[in-house]
């Protein structure tokens, strides 16, 4: 079948196409009303199906005769160990630690908030909420004591579970202080916080609020309490994911456990040529919608092994870190963000490092996350030897909405393009006023409804929010709040968020597109482009670029450069006259660059330092820069 043939499919017949796909999940009850409508209107998936997500992606695979089977890969340079979990070894955990949220009054439809570093235990905590139908809430481990407070309010959760510590490069950060401040803070007290103590840091204990975690996982083996699988109707939610949002107050994902589980068993074949036993590394954290769909669920609900990786792609020890873990384990794909690649590239541009490993087993590598800029798509391509899919999607689908089918069709990729929309995403671009835009048009990116299963339908206790941030815009379309335009080839583009065009003597133009001129330097590592106020055009972009290391070039003969490259490639009406080199660039710990602080510092207006940022020095290091070359005046005190 080609990759036209299964869109249109997708696309015409939506309700057959994903009944064959629900087909390949192990139902308590198959669902009989495929599409339905709920109490707001919204189209829901599989509603009154019955099932179970996390006895599909354990409990089936042991019952089958696969119990041997390695399930989760446990790799953590940063703390010298690793270790091994066969699916009956992870099942035989997970009941267990499902029994220990029983005895602590944990039940169906409750919800639980997970604050966890990237360990097995943090999987392991995520399925036994699924196993008992109760709802969890990761929050990224080493939010602040404020931010995890908010999400402790919004979510109402009857219990904590945590960790004594998360350990980084070079510190260990103290998780139980920050969630005992977050408890404090909030105005809904949890009943319990489940305490993980780890070896690198003793965390103290409150009685009887407290629990260990070891202990009580003991109690329930000598009782023989470990949890049987709770069944849960398929609109039933499995988790809430909290994103950030325009009024500071960050947006609660639901994930409805069928339509979640139906799509990621169906893109690890279709959107990542995986079979049941290959070994799939997803290189994020479980705090992010990735760590979500590919370390937790996707893979073990196709029999697949998975990776919990405690470490970065630099410094741990090297930039060689990410291929020895590949080597090591056999990996058959990895998925990373696009700047772990420029990390790398970074600390080893000629790849020598990346030349001590076979990376024979490598058959593909995915990059999402943020745009990949075509230099380090190509670098990644040359070095490695391996194809490289650029796929887009967000936290509020879950999995990819445009991508290259790498199990149904390989098509030629197209640097800086994510390929073509994925079955069942119908990708338009639209104009201001909602109408469709002609191949080759910037507008913005909205898809038509419904949704195909894994999307959203509200956000927690707050439909009306969603309406208004995702469908007021457009009727009839989901607006995904990035622009960009398709090739006449059926390509995607992604440039950026809407709010990253800039609007030059009445040219609008996209930052993301002078990004990719900057970026293809071959001094630059990195890069920002920014619109800043200008009095004659409105106004005027402004770059910052992060250098490669090794590099010898004056500001003055960069910025000449730069500027020629981008007056060639996109014309003088660009008006970029002006870069400027940074020490770094300021970033999510995911490692997004933050794009609307950089802007927020260029404007001197009031702001909040986001909690998603890696290290907030880079703040004052960001604005030091254009204080000294003239871009932000010094307040008079």
């Amino acid at each position: 079948m080609t990759y036209q043939t299964h869109y249109d499919e997708s696309i015409k017949t939506p309700i057959d196409f994903w009944k064959k796909r629900a087909n390949d999940l192990p139902w308590y009850k198959a669902p009989h009303n495929i599409l339905s409508k709920d109490e707001n209107g919204m189209d829901r998936w599989f509603a009154d199906g019955e099932m179970n997500t996390c006895y599909m992606a354990l409990d089936f695979h042991v019952e089958n005769g696969h119990g041997d089977n390695i399930a989760l890969i446990y790799d953590s340079p940063v703390t010298g160990s690793s270790r091994k979990y066969s699916y009956a070894e992870l099942l035989e955990k997970v009941a267990q630690f499902a029994g220990v949220l029983k005895q602590h009054g944990v039940n169906k439809g409750d919800t639980v908030v997970l604050y966890m570093p990237m360990i097995a235990e943090s999987v392991i905590a995520m399925l036994a909420c699924a196993r008992l139908g109760a709802i969890h809430s990761v929050v990224f481990g080493g939010f602040s004591a404020n931010e995890l407070a908010i999400r402790i309010d919004d979510a109402q959760p009857k219990l904590v579970v945590s960790a004594s510590c998360g350990v980084e490069v070079s510190r260990v950060i103290a998780y139980k202080p920050m969630v005992d401040e977050a408890i404090n803070l909030a105005a809904h007290k949890p009943e319990h916080v489940i305490l993980l103590q780890r070896e690198q840091c003793q965390a103290q204990m409150q009685a009887p609020r407290d629990i260990d975690w070891e202990e009580a996982v003991q109690k329930v083996v000598d009782n023989n309490q470990a949890a049987t699988c709770t069944p849960v109707k398929g609109c039933d939610p499995l988790y809430v994911l909290y994103t950030s949002g325009t009024t500071g107050k960050p947006k609660g994902v639901v994930r409805d456990n069928a339509g979640h589980a139906v799509a990621l068993k169906y893109s690890m074949s279709a959107v990542y040529n995986m079979q049941a036993g290959d070994v799939f590394w997803a290189a994020s954290d479980v705090g992010w919608v990735v760590g979500h769909s590919y370390i937790v669920y996707a893979p073990l609900l196709h029999g697949c092994t998975t990776i919990v990786y405690e470490g970065k792609p630099v410094r741990t020890p090297d930039a060689g870190a990410f291929w020895r873990v590949i080597e090591e384990y056999s990996v058959k794909a990895v998925f990373a963000a696009p700047t772990a690649f420029r990390a790398i590239r970074k600390e080893d541009p000629d790849g020598a490092l990346l030349n001590q490993y076979n990376l024979d087993c490598l058959d593909c590598i995915f990059m999402a996350g943020e745009r990949l800029d075509p230099p380090t798509y190509d670098w990644t391509v040359e070095k490695t030897g391996k194809p490289v899919v650029d796929h887009w999607w967000q936290t509020e689908t879950g999995w990819a909405i445009c991508a290259n089918l790498t199990g149904i069709e390989r098509l030629p990729t197209k640097a800086g393009s994510a390929t073509k929309p994925v079955p069942g995403f119908n990708v338009q671009i639209l104009d201001t006023k909602g109408q469709p835009l002609p191949p080759n048009s910037q507008g913005a990116i909205a898809i038509k409804l419904p949704l195909p299963p894994s999307c959203l339908a509200t956000i927690w206790h707050d439909f009306e929010r969603f309406n208004r941030d995702y469908l007021s815009e457009f009727e009839g379309y989901y607006s995904s709040g990035d622009g960009g335009y398709i090739d006449e080839d059926g390509y995607l583009f992604v440039m950026g968020r809407t709010d990253d065009v800039i609007n030059v003597a009445g040219h609008r133009l996209s930052t993301g597109e002078m990004e990719e001129v900057l970026a293809a330097h071959d001094a630059v590592a990195e890069c920002s482009v920014i619109g800043v106020h200008d009095g004659l055009k409105g106004q005027v972009p402004v770059g910052f670029v992060l250098l490669k290391d090794g590099v010898d070039i004056s500001e003055e003969v960069l910025q000449s450069e730069l500027v020629s490259m981008v007056r060639k490639k996109i014309g003088a009406v660009a008006c970029l006259k002006q870069t400027l080199i940074v020490p770094r660039l300021p970033k999510t710990r995911s490692g997004k660059i933050l794009r609307k602080l950089i802007r927020q510092i260029a404007e001197d207006t009031d702001f909040a330092i986001p909690s998603t940022i890696d290290d907030p020095q880079s703040v004052s290091e960001m604005k030091e820069v254009m204080v000294n070359n003239g871009l932000v005046r010094v307040k008079a005190s």
